[in-house]
């Protein structure tokens, strides 16, 4: 009744038309969008807190170390605490402490270590009323043991001079600071 032609043009056309439906409904518009990528950890905060105020006493009764921040966020799968605008203050059980302050920072889960991150300064007036001021981007305190360091540059404006360099280890107990490469100074002459 058809010809052989007709028949074949008829199966290909139905084994296109077959083709076209699925493929419209599996591949929809929506599929081409840019998505934001799927995370594979998931790390939702599990409490917060605004103004935040921490103290660390020695044994002997004296403030170890004083923070304030204007805001802390736990994240529950690292167990790291994110601080905005951390503001710390270690005493040493001295009247003069190192002060510390940055745009953020990490503190690990318990409170040994604090990763500071931006605009970080670390000062300290003296009880000669000498200022001693050390900024870097990013730098890692070890309140406990006083010790702060560093693998950025540097910048130390101190003791009638400015030195810069590249890594830094800071003993801050015994006001004791290593510059660990491309050291530059320039001190005034008295």
């Amino acid at each position: 009744m058809f010809s052989k032609k007709f028949r074949n043009f008829l199966l290909f056309g139905c084994i296109a038309a077959l083709f076209a439906a699925v493929g419209y409904w599996n591949i929809s518009p929506e599929r081409f969008l840019d998505k934001p990528p799927v995370s594979s950890v998931d790390t939702p905060i599990d409490w917060y807190a605004t103004n935040t105020h921490t103290l660390q006493y020695l044994p002997d009764g004296k403030v170890q170390y004083e923070m304030t921040s204007d805001k802390a966020e736990h994240v529950k799968a690292t167990d790291i605490t994110l601080v905005t605008k951390p503001d710390l203050n270690m005493y040493r059980g001295t009247d003069f402490p190192w002060h510390v302050t940055s745009e953020r920072g990490e503190v690990n889960s318990g409170g040994t270590e604090v990763e500071l991150i931006d605009s970080v300064r670390v000062k300290r007036t003296d009880e000669k009323n000498r200022d001693t001021l050390i900024t870097s981007t990013r730098m890692t305190v070890f309140p406990q043991q006083q010790y702060a360091q560093t693998e950025q540059p540097v910048r130390i404006d101190g003791a009638g001079g400015v030195s810069t360099g590249v890594g830094m280890k800071a003993y801050l107990k015994e006001s004791r600071i290593h510059l660990l490469s491309n050291v530059r100074g320039q001190y005034e002459a008295r």
